[in-house]
């Protein structure tokens, strides 16, 4: 085929690594020869603007729109400059003409900034002094809100976040949270004090950007010894939390403090953005509100008819030299969150203006949850084509059509405008790829070595989603349990389950270990199988890899103590997973298929092997009430008291269109607000909860309290303090978790189990010892494992058994023993009381050391 496809990621996303779909889609043509170039047009954009030239034009940009302001002119209603003779014509918008012709500043509506994705909500709060909008400690005037977002998927398969729990990807009180001092600049009122303190620091800002930039994309590390000394980067609002912070830097490196402070300076940066040029910019998402299950394009449809903002400018540059250089027949968005929806319609409009001969495509997770029942014939004035679900068929069907191969009659998945009305088109005959056939994801013509890593907040499982660049895998496709009542699983991406081969799993590893040069893995399952895991950390073992590793989980009991110690063997540093609503009555009702008390258990397997834990945590589910709200507080207090979670992330409920609750609601004793389908996206669903609590009203107090638990502190404080309205005393017991940790779980080993020793060989000895006169031969075995060497006795003829046992059963065999096969080992060689030998001292401690029943 000879269509060249440009597959772009639109701002904002990540800063600190790349939104896989697509590489997973370049991967996928690759293996039908399909040339394809991609790029992530959102770290481009923030690397120009956050630059000394960048921030030159920024501050000349501020200091005109001051001038023009000063000088009388008014903002208009929608929130742009009206400047004299300003031309909005498609060609005063050419990014070569710059700045100048537009002009605009984009005015925030009302007092509350909307964020889903990877930011925040900011609400129930005005004030918006730095103390205020500090998270750390006691219940002060924060107001941080976090506000769940849909469930996203990628364009080519892999969902990310772990869709099946509904939660933000950089679940962080702060970073990216630009906006909270929404200072209405635009409005022609006066600078904020803190803005004005950063144009008069302008020089030093300039003197500092580019060498911050390069410490933070891993390029200049010495110069965390200079952030550090607090004299070098220029202070504005963000730094105003660093008193309360000074304890936890003890339990950080320099390296890593110095992040955090060069994090503090560019959300000092942001902030002024925000409140000077443009109300809607975000680091991981621009203008999300307006996607936010807006069932009217209309509101969309008017923000794209206005001139180019500043940040638009930016991106159309960019977007307009990559059109030249790809010189692209199709241009494809993965669109997967609302917060990079407008950047999408905004870059397909252009080139629609400007490449009117190119075809323009979305897919993604928002048109997957949002835009299944699309009607409004406008969109597609932007876009040729959308897509749902897997993206593999569905673009390889369009490329075809594309070529003149293929009638839009057989398109697969697609919408298209037909004869003036949307169409939704799924008649292609064509099968969607087995995982097994969808080829490895490719990252090249991505900026690998510029992506920025941030460490918002001094928690260590929490900076996982903004520190550090990860290559992205999908153990399996969708979710294997497929019950919970609050999750799409009627929808593809979750409904249906294909796990992917072990061997293949690793061969997709050492490839995408030589193509980036990097040995960090996030798998961005839905909820990776236990068995499938136990299988990788056994393939990656026996190939002797070094990897890092993390995923989502369901805290299933299969997760013993054996089980955790193989992944954290193989490279596995941590997992997430949805505790949900810490309350057994809800937990039936979600259908979770756990208790509080057994993801307890799993949870503490996981932290005395050495592995992280990040809980997802929910309120406000239908019929819960405030009883259950403040005794799920508790539990999970209760359990970051033990040391059992390290960190977390509060959710309020949303019903969903294609979740069990919303297509049943009356099931759960909610009602819809609604029944109306809008002509654009429909997903979130307003109800009304008859029964249940007023949980609106909890959210802060939740997460705060959280914040404080996540640092370690404010353990003994009472769950009232939290809150300033008065709530239930807990039913919770004192120490319920604790106690649940000391109960026998009454585990016992089933003889299909696998016996698979991780240390390396013994040392023997034999040892004559006698005793009243008759001697026994002893067998010494010695083992050296990377941090110590120690020493077992046992019978000379146990001690052969042990030796020979031990050397089959090493992970970097093939075939593994079952402990049936292990007992009948041990019986063939005329040895007795095999129980008695396993449940041994000497045995003991070598399931200490890495003899493991899987």
């Amino acid at each position: 085929m000879s269509t060249k496809v440009f597959i772009v990621t639109p701002p904002f996303t990540q800063l600190n690594t790349p939104y896989p779909a697509s590489a997973y889609i370049k991967g996928f043509l690759n293996t039908k020869g399909i040339a394809s170039t991609q790029a992530d047009l959102g770290i481009e954009v923030i690397l120009k603007l956050f630059s000394k030239q960048g921030l030159t034009d920024l501050f000349e940009e501020i200091s005109n729109r001051q001038l023009a302001i000063s000088n009388g002119q008014q903002a208009t209603g929608n929130g742009q400059l009206n400047v004299a003779n300003a031309n909005t014509s498609p060609e005063a918008n050419s990014p070569l003409l710059r700045r100048g012709a537009g002009g605009e500043v984009n005015e925030a509506k009302g007092n509350k900034q909307q964020a889903t994705g990877n930011e925040q909500l900011k609400v129930a709060n005005t004030n918006t002094s730095p103390e205020a909008n500090s998270p750390i400690l006691k219940r002060g005037a924060g107001g941080e809100d976090n506000h769940a977002t849909t469930n996203e998927q990628g364009a080519g398969g892999e969902v990310e976040p772990p869709t099946s729990d509904s939660y933000p990807v950089v679940p962080s009180p702060q970073f990216g949270a630009a906006g909270q001092a929404q200072h209405p600049s635009a409005n022609n009122q006066p600078l904020s004090a803190n803005a004005q303190r950063i144009i008069a620091l302008k020089n030093e800002y300039l003197k500092t950007i580019d060498a911050v930039i390069l410490f933070l994309q891993g390029h200049n590390p010495t110069l965390s010894h200079l952030i550090c000394r607090e004299d070098f980067l220029p202070e504005a609002s963000r730094f105003a939390q660093l008193e309360e912070l000074d304890w936890a830097f003890g339990t950080m490196g320099v390296q890593d403090k110095a992040k955090h402070l060069a994090t503090l300076y560019l959300e000092d940066i942001s902030d002024l953005i925000v409140e000077c040029i443009d109300p809607h910019f975000g680091f991981s998402r621009y203008a999300e509100r307006m996607g936010r299950s807006a069932n009217s394009f209309d509101e969309l449809y008017n923000m794209l008819q206005q001139p180019f903002t500043y940040i638009d400018e930016i991106l159309i540059e960019l977007l307009h030299e990559r059109m030249l250089t790809v010189n692209p027949q199709l241009v494809c968005f993965s669109v997967p969150f609302p917060g990079n929806l407008y950047a999408a319609f905004r870059s397909a409009q252009y080139i629609k203006q400007n490449f009117p001969g190119v075809k323009t495509a979305m897919g993604g997770g928002f048109p997957n949850t949002e835009l299944r029942s699309l009607t409004d014939a406008r969109v597609m004035e932007f876009f040729d084509f959308i897509t749902l679900d897997d993206g593999e068929s569905p673009l390889e069907c369009l490329i075809e059509h594309i070529d003149g191969k293929r009638e839009v009659g057989q398109l697969k998945r697609t919408f298209a405008l037909v004869d003036g009305a949307v169409k939704y088109i799924d008649n292609s005959g064509c099968r969607d790829y087995k995982q097994a056939d969808v080829g490895t994801p490719d990252y090249s013509d991505l900026l690998l070595d510029s992506y920025i890593s941030v460490i918002e907040i001094v928690n260590p499982m929490h900076r996982m989603w903004s520190d550090g660049r990860w290559n992205k895998l999908t153990m399996a496709h969708g979710c294997y349990w497929g019950k919970c009542t609050f999750c799409d699983i009627s929808l593809d991406y979750i409904k249906v389950y294909e796990p992917v081969a072990a061997k293949l799993l690793c061969d997709r590893m050492e490839e995408l270990i030589a193509q980036t040069g990097q040995n960090g893995f996030h798998f961005v399952d839905e909820a990776a199988p236990p068995a499938l895991m136990r299988e990788m950390a056994l393939e990656i073992l026996r190939r002797n890899l070094a990897v890092t590793w993390w995923t989502n989980i369901r805290f299933e009991k299969s997760f013993s103590a054996d089980l955790c110690r193989i992944l954290k063997a193989s490279g596995c540093i941590a997992v997430s997973g949805g505790l949900e609503v810490a309350s057994d009555r809800l937990l039936e009702l979600i259908q979770k298929g756990v208790t509080v008390a057994q993801v307890a258990r799993v949870t503490s397997n996981f932290t005395q092997a050495g592995i992280m834990v990040h809980a997802y945590l929910m309120y406000g589910f239908p019929t819960q009430t405030a009883q259950e709200t403040i005794d799920s507080l508790e539990m999970v207090r209760q359990m970051f008291e033990v040391g059992i979670l390290q960190s977390g992330f509060w959710h309020q409920f949303a019903m969903t269109a294609h979740s069990p609750v919303g297509m049943y609601p009356e099931q759960f004793g909610v009602l819809k607000e609604t029944e109306h389908v809008g002509s654009f996206a429909n997903n979130d669903i307003i109800h009304i909860d008859k029964t249940g609590a007023n949980h609106d009203k909890f959210s802060f107090g939740l997460k705060k309290s959280l914040f404080n638990y996540m640092h370690g502190i404010c353990f003994d404080y009472s769950l009232q303090d939290w809150f300033e309205f008065k709530v239930p005393k807990t039913k919770v017991p004192d120490g319920y978790i604790y106690n649940v940790l000391q109960e026998d779980d009454n585990f016992t080993t089933k003889p299909t189990a696998k016996v698979v020793w991780t240390g390396g060989k013994p040392a023997v000895t034999y040892i004559t010892k006698t005793k009243k006169g008759r001697s026994f031969e002893n067998a010494s075995l010695t083992f050296h494992d990377k941090k110590e060497s120690f020493t077992i006795q046992v019978d000379k003829e146990q001690g052969e058994w042990l030796t020979a046992f031990l050397d089959k059963a090493a992970v970097a065999n093939k075939a593994v023993l079952s402990f049936a096969q292990t007992k009948q080992s041990y019986e063939d060689a005329g040895l007795e009381d095999f129980e008695l030998l396993w449940y041994s001292k000497p045995v003991n401690t070598l399931r200490e050391f890495g003899l493991l029943v899987l």
